[in-house]
């Protein structure tokens, strides 16, 4: 791209660790002085998958090589379209657009640890969204890191600088998907600390999907957890994860708290309400413990989780308290939950 630009134009593509669906952001992006950049989003969409590819999607994750050589090529096409939707609604010319951004859909990863080297699989071929739309495709960013010796994972530090960097405030910017993840940061880059907090809503979704047989997909607004009171023996059980006891900077994801996991969760006698409930709590517990030590002025939640009132219920209660009163939907800065 022409670095002498002042306004480029980019589509953003994720399809995040809940494989719900595609969310697709138009963005103005101006370079600034000091190599700051100023973003404006001026149009979101978000596609749902419709119950049969969030199948294959699910499966992939235990899946075949040809299941997921198939699957990368099918997405490829599905985020093709996201790509031409959202021109589309968005009134602005192809010609306009100066790349798209794809994160794919993540399939496999872990994160690098002393005994053995990282690795990370995104799918959703680009070569196909390049073609379709006939604009340049930037993709692989979780491997990009990891090959500088990154995690992989969060992806997001960058922007949340960006977003919401202030001088004299500490921020935490929150994101509840299939993980959960957190960017601490004030005024300054060098300053910025970013990693997965543990499970979000993966746990919660995997449990009940594998106990209605796939015919409840998650946990519409926390109304099953609600009706449960929490397992103390098994959310003890559940904290005592090591992952819990490590020191950012880590990720996690599926391969540890996925389906597998889930199985084992349901082996024990205990009423689904509560089991559901008692995974509410420990993805409550676990965010308020991982974040409270950098006392944010404020945080800042984003992703699927801020539909799970419950849960934010919960996480509220437990931020103030540890003293900390300001927290807030991403909304209240004009950003739609799925479109950061």
């Amino acid at each position: 791209m022409n670095k002498t630009k002042d306004l480029y134009k980019i589509i953003g593509l994720m399809s995040g660790t809940s494989h719900d669906g595609l969310d697709a952001a138009l963005v103005n992006i101006n370079p600034l002085k000091n190599n700051r950049l100023k973003i404006k989003l001026i149009h979101h969409i978000h596609i749902p998958y419709d119950a049969a590819l969030r199948n294959r999607i699910h499966n992939a994750f235990n899946g075949t090589t040809e299941q997921i050589c198939r699957l990368n090529f099918e997405l490829g096409e599905v985020f093709s379209q996201g790509v031409l939707s959202i021109i589309k609604e968005s009134n602005v010319s192809y010609k306009e657009i100066d790349c798209v951004s794809s994160h794919g859909q993540t399939i496999y990863h872990i994160p690098p640890s002393e005994t053995t080297t990282g690795c990370t699989l995104q799918i959703g071929e680009s070569s196909i969204i390049a073609q379709r739309t006939g604009i340049p495709v930037i993709s692989d960013f979780r491997t990009a890191d990891m090959a500088v010796g990154g995690q992989g994972a969060p992806l997001v530090p960058m922007a949340d600088y960006i977003l919401f960097g202030k001088k004299d405030k500490t921020s935490a910017v929150l994101n509840i998907g299939g993980m959960a993840n957190v960017t601490i940061v004030s005024d300054t880059i060098d300053k910025i600390i970013a990693f997965d907090t543990g499970p979000g809503n993966s746990l919660i979704d995997e449990v009940i999907r594998l106990y209605s047989n796939g015919e409840i997909l998650f946990d519409n607004n926390g109304e099953i957890a609600q009706k449960g009171k929490p397992e103390k023996q098994l959310l003890d059980t559940l904290l005592s994860n090591q992952y819990f006891k490590k020191s950012p900077p880590k990720s996690t994801g599926r391969e540890l708290f996925g389906l597998d996991y889930a199985k084992e969760i349901l082996l024990n006698n205990i009423p689904i309400e509560d089991i559901i409930c008692t995974l509410t709590h420990l993805t409550a517990i676990t965010i308020v413990d991982a974040i409270s030590p950098y006392n944010p002025d404020e945080i800042i939640v984003t992703g699927g989780g801020v539909y799970n009132s419950y849960l934010i219920e919960l996480m509220t209660n437990g931020f103030r308290e540890k003293g900390i009163k300001s927290i807030n939907k991403i909304t209240k800065y004009g950003i739609p939950p799925e479109a950061k």
